[in-house]
């Protein structure tokens, strides 16, 4: 099992280095990979804040790259890609949207945070 770190993941989406890109893309298209939770809260973290890429961009090209059957995940990718929607449509850091997003499903979150309690709330209405 190939394990994937931020960086290569990077390469790939943005193909800014064309050598390493070319690399990746062999890579990820072709192996089972395991992307760790950890690894694509680094990878958003990188694109939103060095790379300036908007939320919304992020949300999209993120819940696409994950829709690829060979990557691998230890948490179900709904709740990452339902993660990344709530970082696209707000004002959350994304370990938030993450949490907010396991709490929308199987678990029972515990926060003082006042913005993700809200979150939380709202998710539950709409598991309803």
């Amino acid at each position: 099992m190939i394990v994937l770190d931020a960086n290569y993941i990077l390469r790939y989406l943005l193909d800014d280095i064309h050598e390493m890109f070319i690399e990746a893309k062999s890579i990820i298209d072709n192996e089972n990979c395991l992307i760790l939770n950890e690894v694509m809260a680094e990878v958003v973290y990188v694109l939103e804040g060095p790379y300036g890429i908007p939320r919304e961009t992020i949300a999209d090209i993120l819940s696409e790259f994950l829709t690829l059957d060979n990557l691998i995940m230890f948490e179900s990718k709904i709740v990452l890609i339902d993660a990344l929607g709530i970082f696209g449509a707000g004002r959350l850091d994304f370990i938030d949207c993450y949490l907010c997003a396991l709490g929308s499903k199987e678990y029972e979150v515990k926060t003082f945070d006042k913005r993700l309690l809200k979150c939380l709330s709202i998710q539950s209405t709409k598991r309803l």
